[in-house]
């Protein structure tokens, strides 16, 4: 198992507030453009930007290796393409906190893909975690898992976000070795090349709808996209894809945090009752034999 340096902790620590205030941002461009558009500039900025760093310390895209390739492309599309547009989406229904919320569940979703990807032993405790973190995963969903709700698809679209993060940051660790500046470059590139597309379909061409969901818009493609999904590939090939589940410790804090404060959100008791159950299973599963 790889060790933690100082700089992984740093990172990890920088990255649940980026990504617990990314919510709240989300929320703002939500304002003024479609959810689809919101994940398309996420992505398209942050691959922009990345690119043009590549390239200006001279790294240019991988060479043709269909090894490679079979891990770069399924990375760009769980990694960026079909979580942005999901939590895009969610978000238009549900608060920004509960999106926060339903991230705890992503090192959740890594427990048994490690097991089943990477050869990982799946101890008693590890099960355990997981099924207890799995009731609170249903908690958090609420009685409309039973009776179908206008709620049930949103909420279900950022569980399915969280769990398209866990697959691509297994495969990001399985992923032959490769700069990580041109992973995080590459992946956002190819996250995007289905997204432009879809965006021009359903919701035309953008244009500036005002301050604050303009400026959202490109916080959200600078920081939380390009300079988050440098850290976190870095941060994975030195010190693991269970290592960087910590942050999913910290992104519920933070989006409760920015949408109680900033936003004004309320949420029921439930999903804290939720949140514990999960972050409960976590610890457990982390039990030593």
């Amino acid at each position: 198992m790889p060790t933690p340096t100082r700089r992984d902790w740093l990172s990890i620590l920088f990255l649940g507030v980026i990504w617990g205030g990314t919510f709240m941002v989300v929320s703002f461009a939500l304002q003024g453009y479609g959810p689809v558009t919101v994940a398309t500039a996420r992505v398209v900025l942050g691959a922009v930007a990345l690119a043009a760093l590549a390239a200006a310390m001279g790294r240019s895209l991988p060479a043709w290796d269909a090894r490679l390739w079979a891990y770069l492309v399924p990375i760009g599309l769980l990694g960026s393409t079909l979580p942005f547009t999901l939590l895009s989406w969610g978000q238009s229904h549900v608060p920004s906190a509960f999106a926060g919320l339903s991230m705890a569940s992503v090192p959740l979703f890594v427990l048994p893909l490690a097991y089943l990807f990477s050869a990982e032993t799946l101890t008693k405790h590890k099960a355990m975690g997981f099924g207890l973190g799995f009731i609170g995963t249903l908690i958090l969903l609420g009685p409309e898992i039973l009776t179908g709700g206008a709620l049930l698809m949103p909420r279900l679209a950022c569980i399915a976000a969280a769990l398209c993060y866990a697959f691509s940051s297994i495969l990001t660790r399985r992923c032959p070795k490769i700069d990580p500046i041109t992973l995080a470059a590459t992946s956002l590139v190819i996250g995007a090349i289905p997204l432009i597309p879809l965006m021009l379909l359903t919701e035309g061409f953008p244009t500036w709808q005002g301050t604050t969901p303009g400026t959202a818009i490109v916080l959200l493609g600078l920081i939380p996209t390009a300079l988050a999904a440098y850290l976190r590939v870095s941060v994975i090939r030195s010190a693991g894809s269970g290592f960087m589940t910590l942050t999913s410790y910290q992104v519920p804090v933070w989006s409760v945090i920015f949408g109680g404060l900033v936003l004004g959100e309320t949420l029921p008791l439930r999903f804290f009752a939720a949140l514990l159950l999960i972050l409960a299973g976590l610890l457990l599963s982390q039990r030593k034999p």
